[in-house]
């Protein structure tokens, strides 16, 4: 595979390494998507609806529990990026070192929760007798699977701190043909492999999991890139005390901003759903468009979060403001792009879904119209929340998305709905964007998030640790 591309995010053309940052994230969020996609294709066609029907219960329950861990391994990441912008490589470790404590200690928990609290959750959630045994059965061995995918996203995410982008690309792709190709072969069967039903596909995600983590493993310590740790190094693995309270602190809130969407979402469907099944169905479509819509800018927060991050530890607070302006730019240069061409063959698109002769689909056609060019504007939001994070201020940004997706998509909609129809719904998503955008660019200038401070290493015991640690191959971690 070669060497892996570490990044000094504190030098060079910013345009440029911003660029090459983002592209092989926006690779990896498309490949998760479509792994996704062709396994549910997979099952709906060889297991039908009761399967989909329990995976899709399964999915709510895995949502939560990423959204948790996704909070923590941000605030690791931005950790680590400051730390690397510092030259530190052994208050980085010590990061990752806690990081790896935490995220193990809520693998086992993920794992007892599946063996013993996934039937009282199922009922929580209401799941349908018929769905319920395959719902049980699919979330048994998903939450296993789930121990080797939390491990692997935090290395991921701890990459991407270091500067690389490049090497989460590649053993995402991996783990995702793996999976996309046992999952028919374990479902259905193949010589002497028995048919495994939806248990099959479960089994596919844990060994495609492993896999991939196995594999990264392997090549973070083949290529001595600087997250890995040797030596005295792993005792940073027992939680320090200082950095686990700041990981948490900071990675709660972050975790908070994806339940506060999903719950925006699934109150959007329940209005929705009043408009009949044609108007469900095309906002479904429109959805599936939208989730690659909003890729763009999540890559682009991304390498701005990293950026920043680093130049931060560095003490480059000017080349902070030129990456924010660069991410601004960049994203109105991919999302428009992006929101430009499906607004032309928005039609041909929905197709795919609806069919071409579904009433659904001028329905669809409108929606889009109306709300899909809302996401240039919430992707400017997303490069700011990033800067501002950056800094380890989590909260400003936390509170502005809540305002923006209740009070002010969420009371339009309701609010509106009565006199402008099913088009208040869609109205709400430039309103609730156009607002959040305000709000982050006021929290911006004049937040004072620029004042705050992420403890660089415990200020215990650091000269000992110093003294006992392997150091880099080279003098800065370049892979």
């Amino acid at each position: 595979m070669g060497r892996a591309p570490q990044r000094d995010l504190t030098t060079g053309p910013i345009g440029r390494t911003l660029l090459l940052f983002a592209l092989p994230t926006l690779g990896s969020s498309i490949l998760q998507s479509l792994n996704g996609s062709i396994n549910a294709i997979w099952i709906g066609q060889f297991l039908g609806e009761r399967a989909l029907a329990a995976t899709t219960n399964a999915n709510i329950i895995m949502f939560l529990l990423i959204a948790a861990v996704f909070g923590f391994g941000m605030a690791a990441t931005i950790l680590i990026g400051q730390n690397m912008g510092r030259r530190d490589v052994d208050a980085m470790r010590r990061v990752l070192g806690t990081s790896l404590g935490l995220f193990t200690v809520l693998s086992i928990a993920t794992v007892v929760v599946g063996l013993f609290a996934a039937p009282a959750i199922l009922r929580v959630l209401a799941t349908p007798a018929e769905v319920y045994p395959l719902a049980l059965a699919y979330l048994r061995v998903i939450f296993v699977a789930m121990v080797p995918g939390f491990l692997t996203v935090l290395l991921t995410m701890a990459l991407r701190g270091t500067g690389d982008s490049i090497t989460p690309l590649k053993f995402m792709a991996l783990g995702s043909v793996v999976d996309v190709a046992l999952n028919p072969l374990l479902i259905r069967g193949f010589g002497p492999i028995p048919a495994l039903g939806i248990e099959g596909s479960a089994l596919a995600t844990l060994i495609a999991n492993g896999v991939s983590l196995v594999a990264l493993l392997v090549f973070i310590y083949a290529r001595d890139l600087p997250i890995r740790l040797r030596g005295a190094e792993w005792r940073y693995i027992v939680p320090d005390r200082a950095l686990l309270r700041t990981i948490v602190i900071k990675g709660v809130p972050m975790g908070l901003q994806m339940l506060v969407v999903s719950t925006s979402a699934l109150a959007m469907i329940g209005l929705v759903n009043r408009h009949g099944t044609a108007t469900t169905a095309a906002y479904g479509a429109a959805n599936q468009l939208w989730t690659y819509v909003q890729m763009p800018a999540m890559a682009v927060g991304a390498a701005v979060s990293a950026m920043a991050a680093q130049n931060i530890g560095a003490g480059a607070w000017d080349r902070v403001g030129r990456i924010t302006r660069v991410g601004i730019l960049t994203n109105l240069a991919l999302t428009g792009g992006l929101v430009a061409i499906l607004t032309v063959l928005d039609r041909h698109i929905l197709w795919l879904f609806l069919g071409q002769d579904s009433a659904a689909v001028g329905i669809a056609t409108r929606i889009n119209l109306i709300a899909g060019w809302s996401f240039v504007l919430f992707g400017v939001s997303m490069v700011l929340s990033a800067t501002v994070r950056a800094n380890g201020a989590v909260i400003g940004p936390l509170v502005i998305l809540a305002a923006a997706m209740f009070p002010l998509r969420l009371g339009m909609a309701a609010g509106l709905e009565p006199s402008w129809g099913s088009d208040a719904i869609w109205w709400s998503f430039p309103a609730g964007s156009m607002g959040s955008m305000l709000l982050m660019i006021g929290y911006y200038r004049h937040g004072g998030w620029r004042r705050g401070r992420l403890p660089a290493a415990p200020p215990e015991g650091a000269e000992k640790a110093m003294a006992d640690c392997e150091p880099a191959a080279k003098p800065m971690p370049v892979g």
